[in-house]
């Protein structure tokens, strides 16, 4: 039996917030949307309006042949708002979705405002409401709400502040006639990806390491004392001397190149990042460098010359969830299944990622205050692969993510022309989820 929504509450304006308001209101639910600002703003936002962006106006590419292009055509055929104002408000930008930042923000809000089934209130909270809710404070919660955040995972330090994570490339890129599969010593499954190296192929890697440019620290975080604390990036440690990595991360013991039968001069491993084994990540690669100094200098270790990056190194504060211990494929609190989680806090990277599950989010927190089935969007589609990938990911090494086709569940039978392929994931994970809305 299905019932009237309950009253839900989703706590923060961004554009997780917006959306799940927005999803959740469009179910007939009544929703209450948070927001801090103008009472307090945080050290990242300016602006009155809500869905600020604060970084780049790109929502990235356009095209079916892309993880993030079928995000945002997933997200349209649900009705997004996010997509609906950006899509409103674009500017060109060649193969790219970008907006006018100002203007896509005041769009979001205007909408908002003008629903009938949302009442807006601009006031800081410093606990979790009670009631069915949605929590999209964003990767700079702090204060009392961090909190009551921590008191509602159990107490147990659930929040991650993390300075660092390694770049990713997808295993299909790289060059196996260069690289080999093996463990340490021989200890355990030959699960790492080894790029041997030899004395000239090392220096000029060191070299180029050393004189590549790093990103620019943002304004809010230059104050902060534990940006770079307890994780070194790979450029400062190399600064230390010529050899430190090939003692540190680089150690080639234990690695003899199956081809040679001899240890190399220098090896980069990369380890499983996914559990199908389609990513992996630069073990020990840290890295504040600008993202085309990742591509240049990174692109000359050996088998990766042609390597595709899912993710660069990222070194800034920020704080998210651990989400695979403790939110489900819904982004529900498995402790407090009333309350859900949507935006960067859950691991999902960017801007497009926390809009997706902001709706994942707040289309099932309605569904289940009527008493519906909650909309599985399964890892056949990109909302459904984001979902899955945060709730069941490695917990020990959990770090934020965006969409890639690396996620989303492989084909049954294999298409080998990488454009082909993609195109056929994307056109199943429509399929599929056209026949989810069809079942609603």
């Amino acid at each position: 039996m299905t019932g009237t929504p309950c009253p839900i509450t989703v706590v923060g304006a961004g554009l997780a917030g917006c959306e799940a308001a927005w999803q959740a209101a469009n179910c007939g639910a009544q929703v209450t949307l948070v927001e801090m600002k103008p009472a307090r703003f945080s050290p990242a936002h300016h602006s009155l309006d809500f869905a600020e962006l604060v970084c780049s106006n790109s929502l990235r590419a356009e095209g079916l042949t892309n993880a993030v292009g079928l995000l945002k055509e997933e997200m349209r055929r649900l009705d997004s708002l996010i997509l609906a104002c950006a899509d409103a408000t674009r500017v060109p930008a060649g193969g790219a979705l970008a907006v006018d930042r100002a203007g896509f923000s005041r769009m979001v809000t205007e909408k908002l405002e003008a629903h009938p089934c949302i009442t807006v209130e601009r006031r800081e909270l410093s606990d979790i409401p009670a009631g069915p809710c949605v929590v999209a404070t964003g990767p700079l919660t702090d204060g009392a709400m961090a909190e009551a955040v921590v008191r509602a995972c159990g107490g147990e330090a659930p929040l991650h502040f993390y300075d660092a994570a390694a770049p990713i490339v997808t295993a299909e890129s790289l060059d196996f006639d260069k690289v080999y599969f093996a463990a340490r010593y021989g200890k355990g499954g030959a699960d790492y990806i080894n790029c041997p190296m030899t004395k000239e192929e090392y220096d000029a890697f060191y070299d180029a390491l050393l004189t590549a440019e790093p990103a620019e620290v943002h304004g809010f975080e230059k104050s902060d004392p534990h940006v770079f604390e307890g994780c070194m990036p790979v450029e400062v440690m190399a600064a230390r001397g010529r050899d430190t990595l090939r003692f540190g991360p680089l150690k080639p013991v234990g690695l003899p190149d199956p081809r040679t039968g001899r240890e190399p001069y220098a090896v980069v491993q990369l380890r499983h990042d996914d559990a199908a084994g389609g990513l992996y990540n630069l073990v020990g690669f840290q890295t504040h460098l600008r993202f085309p100094e990742q591509k240049r200098v990174f692109s000359m270790i050996p088998g990766l010359e042609r390597a595709e990056f899912v993710r660069y190194g990222v070194m800034h504060r920020n704080t998210f969830l651990n989400a695979p211990g403790l939110l489900d494929r819904f982004y529900r609190l498995k402790s407090d299944p009333r309350v859900f989680f949507a935006g960067q806090m859950t691991g999902v990277e960017g801007y497009l990622e926390s809009a997706a599950s902001g709706l994942d989010a707040g289309l099932n927190c309605a569904r289940q205050t009527m008493g519906l089935p909650l909309a599985d969007f399964t890892e056949k589609t990109a909302i459904g692969a984001l979902a899955h990938y945060i709730s069941g990911a490695d917990g020990k090494q959990f770090q934020p993510m965006n969409v890639n086709f690396g996620i989303i569940a492989p084909l049954e039978k294999r298409v080998k022309a990488k454009r082909a392929r993609y195109e056929a994931v994307s056109a199943r994970a429509l399929e599929t989820l056209d026949t989810i809305r069809a079942a609603w």
